[in-house]
């Protein structure tokens, strides 16, 4: 029973990562699907550089909740059903693959940045601390989301293994090679220095 219950978390975990708040958020608000316009991306950040805040916050607060969720049921689930320890990290990619690749919008996801903090805040708040100060420091030095998004990624696995959580750190570097797949793009820009910055037009 063991497995069935480990297989129907990480499916949970899954289903919640499909839920594509910046396409119902968008839905809701009459607005054009994210993936259409501007970086094409579902995702808070290009929701914002669509001028609707409003609908930039409660795609964030979404993408937040559900991967704190999805985690937070794992963690809860482990114990009392007698899983497996690694039942709890599979939540974490599993909360993550379901925004990349959501179920019920095509398999046409987001880069899964604000998803995957709000599972490391269900995971470990320390570390979920430790990592947004990196997003919010890189950030405000260069203010280019993708750039801070990456060295967050990054340094996840660091900043566990620092705060007393190295049984994380195999995840968190899958987590961060996920994270930079994703942003493949957005590191040929990077590289090209031709990626765009909060409140400048891209050369």
């Amino acid at each position: 029973m063991q497995n069935l219950y480990s297989l129907l978390v990480l499916a949970s975990a899954y289903l919640l990562g499909s839920l594509s708040f910046a396409v119902i958020v968008s839905r809701l608000m009459g607005l054009p699907d994210p993936r259409g316009v501007g970086s094409g991306n579902p995702g808070a950040t290009n929701m914002l550089r669509s001028g609707r805040k409003g609908a930039a916050l409660l795609t964030l607060a979404g993408d937040l909740a559900k991967g704190w969720a999805a985690v937070a049921l794992a963690v809860q689930a482990t114990p009392k059903l007698e899983l497996a320890p690694w039942v709890v990290e599979g939540a974490v990619l599993a909360v993550f693959l379901g925004h990349v690749f959501p179920l019920f919008f095509g398999f046409r996801g987001g880069k899964g940045v604000a998803t995957a903090l709000g599972a490391l805040l269900a995971l470990d708040w320390r570390i979920a601390a430790a990592v947004l100060l990196v997003w919010l420091a890189v950030f405000a030095a260069a203010r280019i989301s993708s750039l801070a998004a990456l060295a967050a990624a990054a340094l996840a696995p660091l900043c566990a293994a620092w705060l007393g959580g190295g049984a994380y750190v195999p995840a968190l570097v899958l987590l961060a090679l996920l994270v930079f797949w994703r942003h493949g793009a957005n590191i040929r820009r990077l590289l090209a220095g031709e990626e765009k910055r909060f409140g400048k037009s891209r050369p």
